[in-house]
């Protein structure tokens, strides 16, 4: 028999409680290479996917923490979807994906793994990224770590600004 290793897996599972946001923390942070942040703008802010379902997933958070999309103002949803935009474009050319889930998980029984901050989810997809492996061993095989993936969504990100 043959095991896959997938040990980075195991902090998710014993991270320790805290009453703190998660999100509250890495938008109060100064550390945004440590957080995996990628845009900051003035009502919100993107970050990889500490956990991604695959390579180059991000999510777009309000630093406001709400609940429910009924709570955004025109300005928070306005920025977040030109935050979803760009990440889209950057991705796009940085990993040719064939295509991409966006989502918001409102509340628990939607699935919400922080339920009490809103944020989206951009997953690239491509064809056959759900294989054997995912479906029978329930393990998600990834061929790009987190800090290139970032450091390349970085670059790419301020080449683009830099073109505006």
């Amino acid at each position: 028999m043959e095991h896959l290793w997938a040990p980075w897996r195991k902090a998710y599972f014993e991270k320790e409680e805290t009453t703190a946001h998660l999100f509250e923390i890495i938008a109060q942070s100064q550390e945004d290479e440590k957080n995996f942040v990628l845009t900051r703008g003035k009502v919100s802010f993107s970050l990889l996917n500490r956990y991604p379902y695959n390579t180059a997933h991000c999510m777009v958070v309000p630093y406001r923490i709400i609940k429910s999309i009924t709570e955004l103002t025109e300005t928070e949803m306005l920025e977040c979807f030109h935050t979803l935009n760009r990440l889209c474009k950057s991705i796009q050319r940085l990993f040719s994906p064939h295509g991409f889930n966006v989502g918001l998980n409102i509340g628990a029984a939607a699935g919400a793994g922080i339920e009490s901050h809103l944020h989206w989810h951009l997953v690239p997809r491509w064809r056959n990224d759900t294989n054997f492996i995912t479906t029978i061993g329930h393990t998600r095989v990834h061929p790009d770590d987190l800090p290139t993936v970032y450091k390349l969504l970085i670059e790419d990100l301020a080449r683009e600004e830099e073109d505006v």
